[in-house]
């Protein structure tokens, strides 16, 4: 699998705390390894956010991601739950 990092994703994870950074970076090689292991809680998101999937980075923290082409996923944000659904 391929993974790739929107411009927005990547402003966004600049700014995190380091704890964050690295519980991302752990749920990352889990994604990479398996994107539906149970440990990422992943899942599809409906209405104005339909067509993209969010996995678990921490108990607040999620991850959101498009699935553009078969082999590849590409995050589009990255935030508490608050921050990514007020949008």
């Amino acid at each position: 699998m391929h993974v790739l990092f929107s411009k927005t994703f990547t402003k966004t994870y600049k700014r995190l705390d380091q704890k964050i950074k690295k519980a991302f970076e752990i749920k990352l090689l889990i994604f990479i390894e398996n994107e539906f292991d149970e440990t990422l809680r992943n899942h599809s998101l409906q209405g104005k956010y339909d067509g993209v999937r969010s996995i678990t980075i921490t108990g607040d923290f999620r991850a959101h991601y498009v699935i553009l082409l078969e082999e590849s996923r590409t995050f589009v944000a990255i935030g508490t739950h608050s921050e990514l659904y007020e949008k």
